[in-house]
């Protein structure tokens, strides 16, 4: 007697085929509310931090980090002297991407030092006498430094303050610039620190620099 084969039918095979599509819709959906999150939560850490930073200007006439007097107009356990930079000067000194990551030497530099002003000042969130730079939302540090108009040391030609996130993916660079500027990385108020003329659309981490 001949054995009758078993197997899916073309229906059967059509509905596993609509689910393996949903659950795949499911994930990328989730992926893209993910991404979108990200980079609103990065939009945000630079208007925060950029808000913090003025008004912190506007109650004390100096900026953070830089302020001569910092541990006499916030509160106590304040860093006084600098191991980076002339204090008072209008200018953080110091390299954003050293920001209190560092040995002690580089707690000490005015980039770093405007964290410590920041939450002793009560205008960003964390321990007041704390100059660890916050992270953002791809997970690594945010930076604050006055440029020099020159492509060295992840300035890329600015020449005021600015307000760095670092390593960020370059396809996730590449919609914040657009978002924010002209989506060219090395002109505008948005850059990266590599001066390049385009973005890499893949996970390769950028510096992402936006002018205040």
């Amino acid at each position: 007697m001949k054995k009758q084969q078993s197997g899916f039918t073309l229906v059967e095979v059509a509905i596993v085929m609509v689910i393996i599509g949903l659950l795949l819709g499911g994930v990328l959906k989730g992926q893209e509310v993910i991404t979108n999150a990200r980079i609103k939560n990065v939009n945000n850490d630079f208007s925060g931090i950029s808000a913090a930073i003025y008004s912190y200007q506007d109650r004390y006439s100096a900026l953070p980090g830089d302020d001569i007097a910092a541990d006499a107009h916030v509160n106590g356990g304040i860093i006084s002297t600098s191991a980076v930079g002339t204090r008072g000067d209008g200018i953080i000194d110091g390299d954003y991407d050293a920001a209190g990551t560092a040995p002690a030497a580089a707690a000490n530099e005015e980039s770093a030092l405007v964290w410590q002003h920041l939450r002793a000042g009560g205008l960003i969130s964390g321990i007041a006498t704390s100059s660890i730079a916050p992270n953002h939302a791809f997970g690594t540090a945010i930076g604050v430094q006055t440029g020099d108009n020159a492509t060295d040391n992840g300035i890329n030609g600015f020449n005021g303050l600015f307000i760095a996130f670092r390593a960020v993916p370059g396809d996730m660079a590449a919609i914040l610039d657009s978002q924010n500027d002209d989506n060219d990385p090395d002109t505008g108020s948005v850059r990266n620190s590599a001066a390049l003329a385009n973005y890499v659309l893949d996970n390769t981490p950028y510096d992402i620099l936006f002018e205040l």
